[in-house]
C-alpha cells in the first residue's frame, strides 16, 4: 500500500551555511561570556579554596580533642604484651601482705590504720598491672568496667576507709571497721590470685 498524499512525509532541511553564519556573528560574545565566566571561576575559587582550608584545620583539630576524650572513656584499659615479673617479687609481695596481716592482728590502731595503707597500694599496684591508667587508685577504679571484676565494690569500700585515715585528721579506726577493710582488700586481691 502506498502513501496518500495528503499523509505525505515531510522531511526538514537543516541550512549548515546560517548555523555557521550565526555562530560566526555570536563567535565573539561566546568569547567574552567564556573568559567572564572563567574570571568568575577562578575569583570564586580562591576564597571558596581558603575556605575549605580553614574548614579542613578545624576539623582535624576538633577531631584531636574529640579523640582525647574517646580516650579518656574507651581506652580503660592497656593490654600489657607480658608481664614483666621482677626476680623475688613474688616473696616481696608476700613479706608485705604478711606485715598486712601482722599489722591487722596488732592491738595498735595505728597499726590496723597501716594495714590499710599498705594494702590499697597492693592494690594500685594489682589495677596497675592490669592495665588500668590513673593517678590514683579512685581513677584506677573508676575505669574499671563491672564485668572485668567481680568484687569493685568491696575495693571501692575499702578504697573509702583508706581515703578517710589519709584525709581526715584525728580519723578513729576501730577494731571491727579496720578486720572489715583488711577483709575486703583480701577478696579482691584473692579474686586475682595477686597474693
Amino acid at each position: 500500500m502506498q502513501p496518500s498524499d495528503s499523509t505525505s512525509i515531510i522531511i526538514p532541511s537543516i541550512d549548515i551555511g546560517s548555523i555557521y553564519d550565526q555562530i560566526v556573528i555570536w563567535w565573539p560574545t561566546i568569547v567574552i561570556w567564556a573568559k567572564a565566566g572563567a574570571g568568575l571561576l577562578v575569583g570564586l575559587s580562591i576564597p571558596i579554596s581558603i575556605f575549605f582550608v580553614i574548614a579542613i584545620i578545624y576539623s582535624v583539630e576538633r577531631l584531636k580533642i574529640l579523640r582525647k576524650k574517646q580516650a579518656l572513656i574507651y581506652d580503660t584499659k592497656v593490654e600489657e604484651a607480658f608481664e614483666v615479673v621482677p626476680e623475688g617479687g613474688d616473696i616481696v609481695l608476700a613479706h608485705r601482705w604478711e606485715n598486712v596481716v601482722k599489722h591487722i592482728d596488732s592491738p595498735n590502731q595505728n597499726d590496723w590504720k597501716q594495714a590499710i595503707l599498705e594494702a590499697d597500694m597492693i592494690l594500685d599496684e594489682l589495677l596497675s598491672k592490669m592495665g588500668y591508667r590513673g593517678e590514683s587508685v579512685g581513677e584506677k577504679l573508676k575505669r574499671v568496667e563491672p564485668g572485668d571484676f567481680k568484687s569493685i565494690q568491696d575495693a571501692w569500700e575499702a578504697h573509702k576507709v583508706r581515703n578517710q585515715i589519709a584525709h581526715e585528721p584525728g580519723f578513729t579506726l576501730n577494731k571491727i571497721e579496720a578486720q572489715q577493710a583488711y577483709h575486703l582488700y583480701k577478696k579482691v586481691l584473692d579474686e586475682f590470685y595477686y597474693i
